[in-house]
């Protein structure tokens, strides 16, 4: 069965973004390759994010959508244009999921943000997280992991480091 994961990078501090959705801090951290971004792509041929994460994709690709070689959902709870490879889903993130999750193929990236993150861990949904920490102090910004009725319990499978980036994994305990 397909395996829903999640790939982010986050600050030592916690957060995915500043408040006002800028990644800066990111693409100012050195480091090496691309960062274990193409090791993890292999395993991938569906994306699934949430509307505002898209519209940031977009905005910062210039209106060229990055992923028109996978399968992608956006979640949101109203209709808007998309380009061709893109659906627009709204409604239970369960029962999205369970229906994708039946299909054949490679595993599913969960990319974000934070509100679809919450909702994909409330539901039991995320079989393993790859997280990449940066060493940024923000004190404030958007939470990789929002407030939320959800306990998981994970084991440590991995860790790696890319210049300045520390990259660890967990598999979801059940």
């Amino acid at each position: 069965m397909r395996k829903f994961k999640l790939y982010i990078a986050q600050t030592l501090d916690g957060y995915i973004a500043t408040k006002d959705e800028s990644l800066d801090w990111l693409f100012a951290v050195e480091g090496e390759g691309d960062n274990g971004y193409s090791e993890f792509m292999e395993q991938i041929d569906t994306v699934v994010m949430g509307k505002k994460t898209y519209d940031w994709v977009m905005a910062y690709e210039k209106g060229n959508y990055p992923y028109g070689d996978l399968q992608s959902y956006i979640f949101s709870s109203a209709g808007f244009p998309t380009p061709d490879g893109v659906t627009a889903v709204s409604g239970s993130v369960t029962d999205w999921a369970k229906s994708e999750q039946q299909k054949e193929g490679r595993d599913i990236w969960v990319i974000g943000g934070g509100q679809l993150i919450r909702q994909f861990l409330e539901a039991d949904l995320v079989d393993e997280l790859v997280i990449t920490t940066a060493p940024v102090l923000l004190g404030d910004g958007i939470p990789l992991f929002p407030q939320g009725e959800y306990r998981v319990d994970l084991e440590l499978v991995g860790m790696k480091q890319y210049g300045q980036f520390a990259e660890t994994s967990y598999r979801v305990k059940r």
